[in-house]
């Protein structure tokens, strides 16, 4: 019955073809749109993921890092007085109104103070070296290339930044924020864009000795009390928090969610009804293999067969087509993310819609009854 299974399908291919392009088109939509999540979410955590340390340090109760608020400058003093801290260094967090062309009018940004220096933690991994010395000119600022349209600005050109004109020396990748354009300047930069402001820094980063031993510094560190003035947190448990806040404690989030359940259920109902349809469509030789001794069960089986090669079919078209439209969306700086296990979870629901689809189809085979050859 198995060998049935995959002849009918080779010999039948034009009957199975809309079913297989329904599990393609499915499995392409769950992956991108968790590609999308991942990209989208996770550059809520820009600012984390960015950075080459291991320890963060902010106001306690801090859901997600762009809500920080200012914390006292002695933590500094005590993040360096544990002998696993190799270095620390402050993060200036500043909110600021931009002006620039005067067609785009005024626009809500992030601003990111940080350490120029070539050893600096914050935006390590986005900011090269060089680059990152260009923010030691007074007034200097970074921002992701992709964000030069909503500013209305080019390299070489300034703006008015929180009342104080800047100027942009360059532009880099991976610095797109979730919620806002995000502005890299230095320390004293971003003071003199806070004049009146609190100008305590929002975090302090630091950098470990030893990397792995990370969660237990993070607990020696962490101050204990209903009184701790800031608290202490890994960078992967800090981003965690922040992907968490912005995926489930608002209303993108959960929108999100919500058309994934939709995709689900809407490739579960075209591929099951294109299954049935393959399956009615050849019902009278289920009816002639019923005649000749072979038993529902053994037909419901061929169904799953087929069901289950239209899935592994599908999966590969699916995966072709979802790496292109990555690829596209990469070309044009649209934040897209993908790992493995998002991969492998993609594919085993894909699976799940086709074979679910199968188990709807085999209700079909109750009309494959013998007597129908003889109408």
């Amino acid at each position: 019955m198995v060998a049935l299974a995959r002849k009918t399908l080779v010999y039948e291919w034009r009957r199975y073809l809309p079913a297989s392009l329904a599990v393609a088109f499915s499995g392409m939509l769950l992956l991108v749109q968790l590609a999308l999540v991942f990209g989208i979410f996770d550059s809520a955590a820009v600012y984390i993921n960015a950075s080459r340390g291991q320890i963060w340090a902010g106001y306690p109760g801090t859901q997600s890092i762009d809500l920080g608020r200012s914390i006292p400058r002695d933590a500094e003093v005590h993040l360096l007085m544990n002998p696993q801290v190799a270095q620390v260094e402050p993060f200036q967090w500043v909110n600021g109104d931009w002006r620039g062309s005067r067609a785009l009018g005024s626009v809500s940004v992030f601003v990111s103070g940080i350490d120029p220096a070539a050893t600096g933690l914050v935006f390590a991994r986005a900011i090269p070296p060089a680059l990152r010395a260009r923010l030691n000119e007074p007034g200097a600022i970074i921002v992701d290339r992709a964000d030069l349209p909503k500013l209305g600005i080019a390299v070489g050109q300034s703006g008015i930044l929180n009342g104080q004109r800047v100027y942009l020396v360059g532009t880099t990748g991976g610095l797109r924020a979730l919620g806002g354009v995000n502005i890299v300047t230095s320390l004293a930069t971003a003071e003199r864009l806070n004049a009146g402001g609190d100008l305590r820094p929002a975090y302090y980063v630091a950098r470990l000795r030893d990397p792995a031993r990370a969660e237990a510094v993070a607990a020696q560190l962490d101050p204990h009390g209903r009184l701790r003035r800031y608290a202490v947190w890994t960078a992967p448990t800090l981003a965690a928090r922040t992907v968490h806040y912005w995926l489930f404690e608002t209303g993108a989030g959960l929108g999100v969610v919500f058309m994934s359940l939709v995709v689900f259920l809407v490739g579960t109902v075209i591929t099951s009804q294109t299954l049935m349809g393959a399956v009615a469509g050849s019902i009278s030789e289920y009816a002639t293999l019923n005649a000749l001794g072979a038993s529902h069960r053994a037909l419901s089986r061929v169904v799953m067969e087929q069901a289950g090669w239209v899935g592994v079919v599908g999966l590969a078209g699916g995966g072709i087509l979802s790496a292109l439209v990555l690829a596209l969306a990469h070309s044009q700086d649209v934040p897209v993310g993908i790992t493995l296990p998002g991969i492998a979870a993609c594919a085993m629901l894909v699976m799940g819609i086709t074979m679910l689809s199968g188990t709807l189809a085999v209700r079909t085979l109750r009309n494959a009854d013998p007597a129908r050859l003889l109408r």
